[in-house]
């Protein structure tokens, strides 16, 4: 266990590595609305191309039956 001044050196040095990393939200209200909304869009998309690409794969199943 660290003791005095190493402590306090240590604790000194670990709050200016934290104050250099980035907060967690930079985003104002209405451009975090607009990522979201973008986010949900490519998710949705992506979701159409894999249901596709099941039912394609489903028909070709069928079809060798």
């Amino acid at each position: 266990m660290t003791r005095g001044n190493q402590r306090d050196r240590d604790r000194a040095k670990n709050n200016k590595e934290q104050s250099k990393k980035k907060s967690k939200n930079e985003l104002t209200g209405t451009e975090f609305q607009r990522k979201k909304e973008s986010d949900a869009a490519k998710m949705q998309a992506k979701q159409k191309a894999a249901d596709e690409r099941r039912a394609a794969e489903a028909l070709a199943a069928a079809k060798k039956k």
